[in-house]
């Protein structure tokens, strides 16, 4: 069996091995769908009335109930207001399609193995979803932008990306590799994994607090702990560079890395996902240990983390 360097001397950017491998059956492809607001019937009614009267107002209606009949609008969305989706052919170049694709397994990856961690447990592992999408899509946490980079919702139990945030993980971040975009999904986990053990709702239990931020931090280092504990357990389809490529991209976006790049200067108190050093070391210690219960993040002083 070829053994497999976790901790390459020199970086040697190469491809995980995860062509031909099992792909998750829980990613939904929401790239074609394209998502406005809109405004309420009120306010629409408003405008209307002051610019062409109760004539135009009565215009109005009658388009609206020709537009229902034929069933191009949905009266909801006019009456209330709020969101308006339409889904149109989406045509992937085959860069994008492969790096969908890649997805799908690095998702069947981390099923499989937090399956067995809960089991182990005595628990039953819910698989999340997970919507690839372009720009925005609605979610039960709000509006998902594109913006954001990729997000956990735990009112859904569902992971958000759009893949055009790859492309700025290497090109902004300098964080190159297929294995740091494996890293990226990984943590989203993690925070899924939090979410099923309730260690999410504590921490938001404490939003409004002077040291929520802390709070935070400590979640977001042990969703990087939870990616470091999946890359050791899937460590047969690594290659040399691999876990190099998920350590850059850890460095690349802590608070202080982000922050010096942003607005040249570092203000520690508003950190929320933890310096570059402790992302870094955390995922290391997930890496090394593989046990869930060296995980806890929240049962140590803050400036030990």
């Amino acid at each position: 069996k070829k053994r497999v360097r976790l901790f390459p001397t020199r970086w040697e950017p190469l491809d995980m091995k995860w062509k031909g491998r099992k792909s998750s059956s829980n990613v939904t492809d929401k790239r074609g769908e394209t998502v406005a607001r809109t405004a309420g019937a009120g306010a629409i009614l408003h405008l209307v009335g002051r610019t062409f009267g109760m004539k135009g107002i009565l215009w109005l209606i009658g388009i609206v109930a020709v537009l229902w009949m034929t069933g191009l609008v949905d009266p909801s969305t006019f009456l209330g207001g709020g969101v308006q989706t339409r889904n149109e052919p989406y045509q992937a170049t085959p860069e994008e399609q492969e790096r969908f694709e890649f997805v799908g397994v690095v998702l069947a990856d981390t099923e499989r193995i937090w399956t067995n961690e809960f089991r182990m447990r005595g628990a039953e592992y819910r698989t999340p979803e997970l919507v690839i999408y372009t720009d925005a899509t609605q979610t039960a946490c709000g509006m998902g932008q594109a913006a954001m980079g990729p997000f956990y919702c735990p009112g859904d139990e569902t992971i958000y990306v759009d893949l055009g945030f790859y492309d700025e993980l290497e090109r902004t971040f300098q964080a190159p590799g297929d294995f740091a975009q494996a890293y990226v999904i990984a943590h989203e986990v993690g925070h899924h994994v939090q979410n099923l053990l309730g260690t999410s709702d504590k921490v938001h239990r404490m939003r409004g607090r002077p040291d929520y931020n802390e709070w935070s931090v400590r979640l977001e280092l042990q969703a990087d702990f939870y990616a470091g504990l999946w890359a050791r357990q899937n460590s047969q389809y690594l290659e040399v560079g691999d876990i190099q490529e998920a350590m850059t991209a850890a460095n690349a976006i802590g608070d202080d890395a982000i922050q010096g790049r942003m607005q040249g200067r570092v203000v520690p108190h508003t950190f929320t996902h933890g310096t570059s050093e402790q992302r870094m070391r955390w995922f290391n210690k997930g890496l090394k240990t593989g046990r869930m219960e060296d995980g806890d993040t929240f049962d140590m002083p803050y400036k030990q983390l």
